[in-house]
């Protein structure tokens, strides 16, 4: 059981909140997860050119000495952009990483043009009862292995791809979905919490028109 077809689950660490306000990824990790088996993975550190703030080294645990040794964002956003082509993303609070994603490839004259799915906006729907929405908090109460340290890119992406395919299951089980897809996770993070079982009602009786790609961004 297991959410099927193939997407890319990513993560950056950064600089700070906002590349409008300057900020830059120092960190990106990623995982390729086709028919709910992890089959690839990217992770690199990247050189802002610029010194980091000693509150992101202690967040983190990625030094100033680290980034001096590691690739240029340029070389690094190249790379990435390569792994993931044009295949769907999922994020967890997918607009602090989309808007990073965005800038850096933005630099290097990339567009993102895949849809991109928030596996946080999927879980506040999910796990109404939660006591709140965290990576780290979900990653505990659904008993998910942790795979390295959070807050570092590579771990977090593949702890979010554990969370993605926990919670595919968990739909699977409580709303009687027999394809649960990105599409409907895509679908699923914009749907008000007191509507879900009205629209997984509408899913089952029209899942293959339901089924169909979400519109790219460009």
């Amino acid at each position: 059981m297991h959410m099927n077809h193939k997407y890319i689950v990513f993560d950056f660490e950064t600089t700070g909140l906002s590349p409008a306000m300057g900020d830059r990824a120092i960190e990106v990790g990623a995982v390729c997860i086709i028919n709910g088996k992890i089959v690839d993975q990217f992770q690199s550190l990247m050189n802002p050119g610029r010194r980091i703030p000693s509150f992101i080294e202690s967040y983190t645990g990625i030094t100033n000495s680290m980034l001096a040794k590691a690739p240029s964002n340029k070389e690094t956003m190249k790379n990435f952009s390569l792994f993931i082509k044009d295949t769907p993303l999922i994020a967890h609070n997918a607009s602090f990483d989309q808007n990073f994603l965005k800038s850096e490839f933005e630099r290097i004259h990339v567009k993102v043009c895949q849809p991109i799915a928030c596996s946080l906006k999927v879980a506040r729907r999910i796990y109404q009862d939660a006591p709140n929405h965290k990576l780290e908090t979900l990653v505990k109460i659904n008993k998910i292995k942790t795979t390295g340290k959070f807050h570092r890119a590579l771990a977090d992406a593949d702890m979010t791809a554990q969370l993605c395919l926990k919670m595919a299951i968990d739909i699977r089980i409580r709303f009687s979905v027999a394809d649960v897809n990105f599409n409907l996770m895509h679908k699923l993070g914009s749907v008000p919490k007191k509507n879900l079982d009205n629209f997984f009602s509408k899913y089952i009786k029209n899942e293959k028109d339901l089924r169909k790609d979400p519109p790219y961004i460009c």
